[in-house]
């Protein structure tokens, strides 16, 4: 290996250390993305929460649900307690939807913290939302409450989106304020005041038949970032109180917006941060040796001509050196024992005895008639017995044989 070749590989090895040096050492990227799922630790999984959850209630009670509720409450119609669902967007189709109003009608509780919920559902309870932008709001940030004096009603900051839900329609009769978005910015008339203008509402309880439905329009309430900022604790803790310990608790792990996961063998070795890079260095290492090992030892192989099969060209040689001495007989002789060969190899006859029985079967395995292969023979014959043969009896004679071999079948078929 020269030099040069040594000084390329050294600086390489050099750039992809200082390249795995930098990546180390950078701060990794925070991922927000609103997952929701429950062993996810990003800021907007669920992972803290379902923990403290299982602390709260034994194994047995909590139900992870993988199928759409439409399938599970269609397949376990017996099953009774609360339905939580928690991610950004939860719509139910019709057929869903009437299956889990009929589910919790019978008794049970349905408990959704989302910030969009479907229409259907909304008009069922006479309810409405809209947005409040974080410019409505007095200070940096959302500030929630809950609103049960039997609870810690401490205000909670909430420092991430512009938006939040609210509900700006309820039915006051039949629905109780849960949770509201604190210090809005109240600057309209008395006659324009609303639900907006008094305290922004955005968890509700309400019963439904022998059941009862909470809503939340701050599903963020139940994530990683929310929790683990104190006192946020102890919000999520009294939205938890809500929900009946002595039932089971179905947790729906089907409307996640990161409920997706690639199992792919590249996902995963991409997605480890270790595995990545040993991954990348081989990569590299292969290219390197393509580079140098690859161009040292390739080289144009040379094409090596097989050796000719010179048995024709000997034969036309030694036949050509008969004829033009003038060898007539020689020639006759040879030409008359590969013909016979040929009949023995060919047309499987024995040559020994040259009789009437001979000519028929040779005439019928060569598809020639009986006079033509009788006067091929007594050619030959008078060949045989001929020593000074000239040019053109040579050639008849080559003639007469070629053309009784061109009529066997046998020759064509194989």
């Amino acid at each position: 290996m020269s030099k040069r070749v040594k000084f390329y590989i050294a600086l390489i090895s050099l750039a992809i250390l200082g390249i795995i040096i930098m990546e180390y050492s950078k701060p990794k990227e925070v991922n927000w993305f609103e997952s929701y799922t429950k062993h996810h630790k990003i800021p907007y999984g669920t992972y803290v929460f379902y923990e403290q959850l299982q602390h709260l209630f034994s194994n047995e009670t909590i139900k992870d649900v993988e199928q759409p509720p439409y399938v599970y409450l269609n397949d376990n119609p017996l099953v009774e307690g609360t339905y939580l669902f928690i991610n950004n967007s939860v719509l139910f189709g019709d057929a869903e939807l009437d299956k889990v109003l009929e589910w919790t009608a019978q008794g049970n509780t349905l408990f959704i913290a989302s910030n969009e919920f479907d229409q259907t559902l909304l008009d069922t309870l006479n309810l409405e939302t809209d947005l409040l932008s974080k410019f409505e709001v007095e200070g940096d940030n959302f500030q929630f409450q809950l609103k049960n004096n039997y609870l810690d009603t401490t205000t909670v900051d909430f420092d991430r989106g512009s938006y939040a839900k609210y509900f700006n329609k309820i039915d006051t009769l039949n629905t109780s304020v849960v949770g509201v978005i604190k210090h809005f910015k109240n600057d309209v008339n008395d006659d324009e005041i609303t639900l907006k203008t008094i305290e922004p509402i955005c968890i509700i309880k309400q019963p439904f038949e022998n059941g009862e439905i909470i809503l939340s329009t701050f599903p963020e309430a139940f994530t990683n970032y929310f929790i683990l900022n104190t006192p946020n604790q102890n919000y999520t803790a009294g939205l938890i109180s809500y929900i009946d310990n002595s039932n089971s608790v179905y947790f729906d792990n089907y409307y996640k917006s990161g409920k997706v996961f690639n199992a792919s063998p590249m996902y995963i070795l991409l997605n480890t941060k270790a595995l990545k890079w040993a991954y990348y260095i081989m990569l590299i290492g292969v290219i390197i040796y393509v580079i140098f090992e690859g161009k040292r030892k390739q080289r144009a192989i040379p094409i090596v001509k097989p050796l000719r099969n010179q048995t024709i060209d000997f034969t036309r040689t030694i036949a050509n050196m008969y004829y033009e001495k003038g060898k007539h007989d020689d020639i006759a002789r040879h030409k008359i024992q590969h013909f016979l060969e040929y009949i023995r190899t060919h047309l499987h006859l024995n040559t020994n005895v040259i009789n009437d029985d001979f000519i028929k079967n040779l005439a019928a395995r060569s598809n020639n008639s009986i006079d033509d292969t009788k006067h091929l023979f007594k050619t030959i014959e008078q060949f045989k017995n001929n020593k000074q043969l000239n040019t053109i009896e040579l050639e008849r004679l080559n003639t007469l044989i070629e053309t009784f071999k061109s009529n066997n079948t046998w020759k064509k078929k194989t």
